[in-house]
C-alpha cells in the first residue's frame, strides 16, 4: 500500500453490470473506460473507437449503444475532469 492518498475512479454511470468510469489528469485524447466481467476497455469519445482493452461483443455493443446516446456529457465530463471538477452521473442504457 502506498503512503500517499490514493484518489478515487470516478464512476460515472452503470447498467447491466458495466462500469464506466473516467480518471482525473488523463491523457489526451477524450476517452473513457468500461468494465465488466473483469476486462476493461478504453473508448474515444469523438468516434466510439476502441483505443485499448476489449470487452465481449454484447457489452461492447450496450457500451456503444450508450456512448451514442450520452457523447455530449462524455465531452462535458471530460472537460470537467480535466479542470478538476465533479463529475456528473450519467444515466444508464434501460
Amino acid at each position: 500500500m502506498s503512503g500517499g492518498l490514493e484518489e478515487p475512479v470516478p464512476k460515472v454511470s452503470e447498467f447491466f453490470g458495466i462500469t464506466i468510469y473516467m480518471f482525473y489528469d488523463d491523457h489526451p485524447e477524450p476517452h473513457f473506460h468500461a468494465s465488466y466481467a473483469g476486462r476493461e476497455v478504453k473508448v474515444r469519445i469523438s468516434d466510439l473507437s476502441v483505443m485499448a482493452g476489449g470487452l465481449s461483443a454484447r457489452a461492447m455493443g450496450l457500451v456503444v449503444e450508450w456512448a451514442t446516446q450520452h457523447r455530449a456529457a462524455l465531452s462535458d465530463n471530460w472537460t470537467r475532469a480535466g479542470q478538476r471538477l465533479p463529475l456528473e452521473m450519467i444515466p444508464g442504457l434501460k
